[in-house]
């Protein structure tokens, strides 16, 4: 009789079944069917081993460098007047200073081409890609997507043919799939943690622009950041980005960007072109529970629809205000920001179906499926001259431009883009992303009409600005 055959060993392998049921590694039989203990020590040896062997060598460690430039009076490098002045004084002898951080990337093509996260290189003079068999490879930055937080880099192949992994289609995730994350947390290496998918549409985390992620409580660390999370299947679902941490730790709580945002960065940037996202043309807000009673909903979920952009895909689409959308492409939609997820991850040239209540009753509506017009031409200006917005760089607001800069409020009206240092339009106070309201009384609707207010001469100038829900007013002398 074997150990595993023997009394004692059948008690070890019991033991050994009921934790697996108990950390969930195991499902337990349903009702009705018949229990088996396991008869060898095989049955009951679980690893991940095998698909840690196949994902990570696709996992490297990214290491970016920036020089920093600064001009330094030697007599501020007294200690005294550091005590009371700090870092806060510039010019006199230029001091450079090296800048490192690192952080984690996925190969996802055999040619080299390797995605991360947008701040882990973000402002790096060079990046050196690092594979899990040591062997190292500067890389050039393809595109960067701040609204998503990824970056896509390309290493010389040289005719090589690197590891890289599948990217799943994200929305088969499912809450209690297991995962794996594999990145190089806090520099040490390569390193592999497991758990399971906590949520998978997570909008309320304020990351990105785009918030809607996968939530994981693999363990997740700081040089995690652009690294792989693998499911069972061995191919990709997410890329790491963010964690929940009150002490910079890892508590349970990580987020993860779906591979289906990752796929249409990748096509985007490996296609040579300029990433381009389809417009709705209709604005919304999520459906609350006082909504939803108002409404005769059944429970609060979907975008009820206060806006719609006249000849936009929205309008031609039949969409009104008043509307809510529950669903794109039968995938449900709860809130804004995972309406447009849906809809950013879909190509631009084709249609989607909206699912939409109206009136209680639901009804499918066909979107197409169009980039953004530059509907009025932005007329990019540098204002002049003796005014209080000299030296600020102004635009008309187009769904264009909203896109480009994320413009948050109407895509409407005059936007400062730039504010020159030193300019009256900096003293004044003016930032970029400010709407310019009025100027003495005179609405600036468009750039013509501001350069136009700003050409009449004025003892006073009252300037009117819109900075997020805040509308500000300041009068100075002219």
């Amino acid at each position: 009789m074997t150990k595993s055959d023997s009394p004692r060993g059948r008690r070890t392998a019991r033991a050994v079944l009921a934790a697996l049921l108990a950390a969930g590694l195991l499902a337990s039989p349903a009702a009705g069917q018949t229990r088996v203990v396991p008869e060898s020590r095989d049955q009951i040896t679980l690893s991940f081993a095998p698909l840690v062997k196949r994902a990570a060598p696709a996992v490297v460690n990214i290491y970016t460098k920036r020089v920093v430039r600064q001009r330094v009076s030697p007599l501020f490098s007294d200690p005294l007047f550091q005590r009371f002045f700090g870092d806060a004084m510039t010019g006199g002898i230029p001091r450079e200073r090296v800048e490192q951080s690192l952080g984690s990337g996925v190969i996802v093509s055999a040619e080299g081409v390797i995605v991360t996260n947008d701040h882990v290189v973000k402002d790096s003079d060079q990046i050196t890609v690092v594979l899990s068999d040591r062997r190292e490879f500067p890389a050039r930055l393809v595109a960067a997507d701040e609204r998503t937080d990824l970056a896509i880099l390309r290493i010389d192949a040289r005719g090589e043919r690197f590891p890289f992994l599948e990217l799943r289609d994200s929305d088969e995730l499912e809450v209690g799939d297991l995962v794996l994350a594999i990145g190089n947390p806090f520099g040490v290496g390569q390193t592999v943690t497991s758990g399971i998918v906590s949520a998978v549409a997570r909008t309320a985390v304020g990351v990105s622009d785009f918030n809607f992620f996968i939530q994981t409580d693999a363990a997740i660390n700081p040089g995690n950041s652009g690294g792989a999370l693998v499911g069972m299947d061995g191919r990709l679902v997410g890329i790491n980005t963010a964690i929940y941490s009150r002490g910079g730790g890892s508590i349970g709580i990580g987020f993860a960007i779906p591979a289906n945002m990752v796929r249409t960065v990748v096509d985007g940037a490996t296609a040579g072109g300029k990433l381009v996202r389809p417009w709705i043309g209709a604005d919304g807000q999520a459906v609350t529970a006082e909504l939803a009673t108002g409404l005769g909903l059944p429970r609060p979920a979907g975008v009820l629809v206060n806006g719609v952009r006249p000849r936009g895909p929205a309008d031609q689409a039949g969409l009104r205000v008043g509307d809510v959308v529950t669903a794109v492409n039968g995938r449900a939609v709860d809130d804004p920001d995972a309406l447009r997820f849906r809809v950013a991850t879909l190509p631009v040239g084709g249609t989607a179906t909206l699912t939409v209540l109206r009136g209680g009753k639901p009804r499918e509506l066909s979107l197409k499926l169009v980039p953004p017009p530059e509907d009025p031409p932005r007329d990019l200006t540098r204002l002049e001259g003796r005014n209080p917005l000299a030296g600020a760089e102004v635009a008309n607001l187009n769904p264009a431009l909203v896109e480009e800069i994320s413009f948050p409020g109407p895509a409407e009206g005059v936007v400062v883009v730039q504010v020159a240092r030193g300019s009256p339009a900096q003293q004044l106070g003016l930032r970029p992303g400010d709407l310019v309201l009025k100027v003495n009384e005179t609405e600036a609707a468009s750039v013509d009409a501001l350069e136009a207010a700003l050409a009449r001469p004025a003892r006073l100038w009252t300037i009117v600005v819109r900075r997020g829900d805040q509308v500000l007013t300041t009068t100075v002398g002219g």
